[in-house]
């Protein structure tokens, strides 16, 4: 190549694709909208810079060589990221948007929040596609490399500073049991609930192992016996229902079925009264309208949200 690549013009690529895509000089000029002059000064400089003949004129158009069409191919996988960029921060229409939105959350959230977020997300983006997944082992690496697009998790789970933390809601804890429970319906307190069967949901990198309220239960010399440990809401729920097991958790578990109640905490430290939902993403795209967009829908959809009465 007789000049070096670092003083090529990007409008030339976008010419050669043209070409090469019409097999037409005057249909490229008319593609571009720049004159079929225009158009050939742009094929000589083109060949000046890589050294050699990229098209054959032909009775009805020209042909391109075998290195024109890989260095169509090539500017088309160069310039669409570029135009991406570009065109994100260029009057971004949700309504437009006809990408993938990817989302992770705890899969407790996804559970209970789920549903809504996609309601109103499909609502705001009506021709997006969406992956909405529970959070896994290999989702903050995805989230890193920008796969993920939005994360909910609680706000104890350890993010690495590279990505961007806001607090979505603050949710207040309870007990929750069938209704009608024999101990809960007279009190809630250490020395009655104590030796009762306990239920809880994974929270992976925060319980995997025990929970914090089985640490408050080896605190006070008690030994918490937990007969359900479970990925699944519905499992959970199921087990409360069918026997005198309870759960530390919120209102809209008890919500998710006719056949729970909730109870008054027993006495705990004030930070355990309460949990705080977490929405994040990546410190790099705060500037980003697709980023800013979910949001502000999120949270305005957690806004919106009643927790239910006890």
């Amino acid at each position: 190549m007789k000049n070096t690549l670092q003083d090529l013009d990007l409008n030339l690529l976008k010419l050669l694709k043209a070409v090469v895509d019409t097999r037409n000089t005057h249909a490229a000029a008319n593609q571009l909208g720049i004159s079929q002059t225009s158009v050939s000064r742009g094929l000589a400089k083109l060949k000046d810079v890589f050294g050699e003949q990229l098209f054959i004129r032909k009775a009805h158009g020209v042909e391109p060589s075998e290195l024109a069409v890989k260095l169509a191919e090539a500017s088309e996988q160069m310039l669409n990221p570029l135009i991406k960029v570009i065109e994100s921060y260029q009057n971004f229409e949700p309504a437009q948007f006809s990408g993938e939105i990817k989302i992770a959350m705890n899969i407790f959230f996804l559970e209970v929040y789920g549903d809504g977020i996609f309601n109103v997300l499909r609502r705001e983006f009506p021709n997006a596609n969406f992956k909405l997944v529970y959070w896994q082992e290999r989702s903050l690496a995805e989230v890193l490399n920008g796969d993920i697009d939005y994360l909910i998790h609680f706000e104890g789970y350890p993010l690495p500073q590279e990505i961007y933390c806001h607090t979505l809601e603050d949710v207040e804890l309870c007990l929750i049991a069938r209704k009608n429970h024999p101990i809960l319906s007279q009190t809630s307190a250490w020395d009655a609930i104590h030796q009762l069967p306990l239920t809880r949901v994974f929270i992976d990198g925060i319980n995997s192992k025990r929970s914090p309220v089985e640490e408050v239960f080896l605190a006070k010399g008690y030994q918490p016996r937990v007969t359900l440990a479970t990925h699944s809401i519905r499992v959970l729920i199921n087990k409360l229902c069918q026997s005198d097991a309870i759960m530390f958790g919120s209102r809209f578990v008890s919500s998710m079925d006719s056949r729970l109640s909730s109870y008054p905490l027993p006495e705990l430290p004030k930070q355990m009264r309460h949990i705080r939902i977490c929405g994040g993403y990546l410190q790099t795209k705060r500037g980003y309208p697709l980023n800013q967009k979910l949001h502000q829908i999120i949270q305005s959809y957690f806004d919106r949200v009643t927790q239910p009465k006890g």
